[in-house]
């Protein structure tokens, strides 16, 4: 069995921390899992993290994925942050529609305008 490798990209600015999901399918509970491992590591931090979860690579993601985002979400509070989502292609945005997950999460057409949010 292969290692695996976090499917996340990080990068640290003075305003945020941006997560980019580097696979284009988000689909294996396996993957899921270890995205979860990856994230929460980086929410596990410190207080008041500004998080941008950045979607731009991602065309599919199973149901499950929304599950861990709202997980995510939820730590992100305890930790007395913000997370923002960008980059959703509009397949899956349809998703977030349809499941009232627009109105959970604060979603950004890019990182740009994710990141002036926080001002």
């Amino acid at each position: 069995m292969p290692d695996v490798k976090p499917n996340i990209s990080v990068e640290y600015t003075d305003k945020a921390t941006i997560i980019s999901f580097t696979d284009r399918k988000i689909l294996e509970e396996r993957d899921i899992r270890s995205l979860q491992a990856s994230v929460m590591s980086v929410v596990e931090q410190g207080e008041g993290i500004n998080l941008i979860l950045d979607f731009g690579n991602v065309e599919f993601l199973s149901s499950a994925v929304l599950g861990l985002l709202i997980r995510i979400s939820k730590r992100v509070v305890e930790h007395s942050g913000k997370l923002k989502l960008c980059n959703i292609n509009p397949k899956i945005y349809e998703v977030f529609k349809i499941t009232q997950l627009t109105k959970v999460f604060e979603i950004h057409k890019d990182v740009k305008s994710a990141v002036a949010s926080l001002s």
